[in-house]
């Protein structure tokens, strides 16, 4: 059986992922802003909410905690900073579809790289699960069409694999930093939002938010831009990452179903289909988990 903090662990994964599925939500309603603007903004108020928060949690020597071995910090701010400019860049040069598509492999990544860097032992259940689940997704931004991808958008398309490639090496090698408390990622949030800063003033002119664009850039430096980091750091560095990585891909989905609820999509029979092969993929994986660790195999400790 798993220990109680690699389930601990693995649930506050779970839970990053429920908020980052209310990105896409959130970021309509910041559309007309720029878009360094909006990561810098995001990312100023996740860093200084956890300011607080550690000063709270500890008092006067609560930002202790921020200190950090070096390349556990740099692993986190080129992540952090480089796939949220890279998708960034990606949007702007190829179609959304192809775009979103091509970002969406880093789950899979996740689970291949797992294999490969720390040399975990997967079974097959785990590798269909996860498979099962990326056509999910597939047919989610398809729509069951044929996807075309062009020459004319090959920067694009490679700045969004890089973007998979890169977040994908960042939660596996994140488990080399065990010994790292997570709320360290607080000052690399404090990093990103300068970095990206300077990049907004550089090469974007700045724009004022409307009072309902405020409240979306609170939410989502509070949440998929701040405390889901914080989760997913821990459940990189010590929950179930096969898992993990499976169960990523309701991102999207839980997504599109936020959108439609509000009305900002429309229903299509793609998205139940989507659904159906999620749930299929996350119990076949987690099932083949599970086997597993009763055998005293690896799947990814």
């Amino acid at each position: 059986m798993p220990s109680p903090s690699r389930v601990a662990a693995t649930w506050a994964g779970i839970a990053a992922i429920v908020l980052w599925s209310s990105l896409a939500l959130l970021t309509t309603l910041t559309a007309s802003l720029p878009p360094f603007q909006v990561l810098a903004t995001c990312f100023g108020i996740a860093g200084l909410a956890g300011v607080v928060w550690l000063r709270v949690r500890g008092g006067p020597d609560g930002l202790r905690v921020l200190r950090q071995p070096w390349p556990a910090f740099a692993l986190a701010l080129v992540a952090l900073f480089g796939y949220h400019a890279l998708y960034l860049v990606a949007f702007r040069h190829a179609p959304a579809i192809e775009v979103n598509l091509i970002n969406y492999l880093w789950p899979s990544l996740i689970v291949l790289f797992a294999a490969l860097l720390l040399r975990a032992r997967l079974r097959a259940g785990q590798l269909a699960g996860t498979a099962l689940a990326f056509a999910g997704v597939l047919l989610l931004v398809t729509r069951g069409q044929g996807l075309a991808l062009r020459w004319e958008f090959v920067g694009g398309y490679a700045a969004a694999l890089t973007a998979a490639v890169l977040w994908a090496l960042y939660s596996v090698l994140n488990r080399r930093y065990a010994q790292v408390p997570s709320a360290a990622i607080v000052g690399v949030c404090l990093a990103v939002a300068a970095i990206a800063w300077a990049t907004h003033h550089a090469i974007e002119r700045p724009a004022l938010p409307t009072p309902g664009q405020w409240l979306a850039l609170v939410a989502m430096g509070l949440g998929p831009t701040g405390a889901a980091f914080l989760l997913w750091d821990r459940g990189t560095k010590s929950g179930d990452l096969a898992l993990l990585g499976t169960l990523s891909y309701a991102a999207p989905l839980l997504s599109t179903l936020s959108l439609l609820l509000v009305g900002r999509g429309d229903p299509h029979w793609s998205q139940a289909a989507a659904i159906a092969l999620l749930l299929a993929g996350v119990a076949w994986s987690a099932h083949a988990g599970r086997d597993a660790s009763a055998s005293g195999d690896a799947s990814v400790r």
